[in-house]
């Protein structure tokens, strides 16, 4: 059970929850919410077969669907297109360069988990590179940093909140405690990560994106455990089932562990599902690209740079003649013209940004079909 201590706002007295530590600790699950978290376990491993490593550009893709769903759940929004931009852009700003942050952060938890165990550093980068682009003045001066000052959930203030986290003085302590836990084996990987998010969100270490860390918490130990290519877009079904998702953490923090595991069992079901919903509309929709350029008489032949174009399209829904030139090493001119030939093919759109400085403006094209894809998944 979560542990009431009493803390200072403001000259008034009132009390913080403090999670027990989990180490060594054990969850007693019924057979029901058993059978649900091998069903979830076993559905992100047929994702994961689904996408093999080697098909990096629809891991991309499935990784952007959860960050811009990650980032819907704490209502920054952005028009998917736009992220793509802030991606390839340096001096992007606002909603999308948040949504590309955390979209960094999500890829970056995904290849620390086929490297190294997870570690307090490891946590306190992926925050700072969340924060990068926020401007909203929740935390200044704590990106990459833990909180040092009371935080709550629902409410004006700890007063009246619906649920106080600890005081940011143990914050380090419960911290090491979570790492050390996210990097055994003790539990099913499924019962491990619904435990592993809900203490992170209960320990609330940041003075803001926690929901986003914590979120990412789960992809890197569904990466790590089940060897898996990317995880399956799970803030998709946090989005559109937030009174599940609030509720689940309230059991969870009033010591009903199994009702919370359920859910998440259950959510992480679904997103499974999604993440080959969205595989297979991917492959159906490059497979009708290339039966368009049939129909019209031409053939985009894998090896010849337009065809190429196609595979790179899923990593890189957004491309310029310079970008398709370094990743295929031919020059902007033979770039400009595989881009004009899926242009022709209304495979590619122009999208009007920013020049980005002084120079040349560079001319950038959306693969919009793509990008409707992952905004209708997100």
């Amino acid at each position: 059970m979560f542990e009431q201590v009493t803390i200072d706002w403001q000259g008034r007295a009132t009390s913080a929850s403090v999670p027990p530590a989990l180490a060594g600790a054990g969850v007693d699950l019924p057979e029901p919410v058993v059978r649900a978290t091998e069903r979830a376990a076993a559905a992100v491993r047929r994702a994961g077969d689904r996408l093999p490593q080697a098909w990096e550009p629809l891991a991309r893709l499935l990784l952007r669907s959860e960050g811009v769903a990650s980032s819907a759940v704490e209502e920054v929004r952005a028009p998917v297109e736009e992220v793509a931009a802030a991606e390839v852009l340096p001096d992007a700003g606002g909603p999308s360069a948040w949504v590309a942050d955390n979209l960094s952060v999500v890829a970056d938890a995904v290849g620390t988990a086929r490297r190294s165990p997870l570690t307090v550093e490891t946590v306190l980068r992926w925050h700072a590179r969340l924060m990068r682009h926020a401007t909203d003045g929740a935390s200044p001066g704590l990106a990459g940093r833990f909180r040092d000052r009371p935080v709550w959930v629902g409410g004006r203030g700890p007063l009246d909140a619906a649920y106080v986290a600890p005081p940011h003085a143990l914050v380090p302590e419960l911290m090491d405690d979570l790492v050390g836990f996210a990097n055994g084996e003790t539990l099913d990987v499924v019962t491990q990560a619904a435990v592993l998010h809900a203490q992170f969100e209960s320990i609330h270490p940041f003075a803001d994106g926690n929901g986003r860390i914590g979120r990412a918490l789960i992809g890197w130990l569904l990466v790590r455990r089940l060897d898996v290519p990317v995880p399956p877009p799970f803030s998709v079904y946090v989005a559109r089932d937030p009174g599940g998702y609030l509720s689940g953490l309230a059991f969870y923090q009033l010591g009903e562990v199994p009702r919370w595991v359920q859910w998440f069992a259950a959510t992480l079901e679904r997103s499974a599902s999604t993440a080959l919903s969205l595989a297979a509309g991917v492959e159906s929709l490059m497979d009708e690209w290339r039966a368009r350029a049939g129909r019209q008489g031409r053939t985009l032949r894998r090896g010849a740079t337009p065809g190429k174009l196609i595979d790179l399209l899923p990593e890189h829904p957004l491309v310029s003649a310079s970008l398709v030139a370094d990743r295929f090493g031919v020059t902007p001119e033979a770039g400009r013209q595989a881009i004009h030939q899926l242009a022709s093919l209304g495979i590619l759109e122009p999208l009007s940004l920013p020049s980005g400085g002084p120079g040349r403006p560079v001319h950038w094209w959306a693969a919009r079909e793509l990008l409707d894809l992952v905004a209708e998944t997100a």
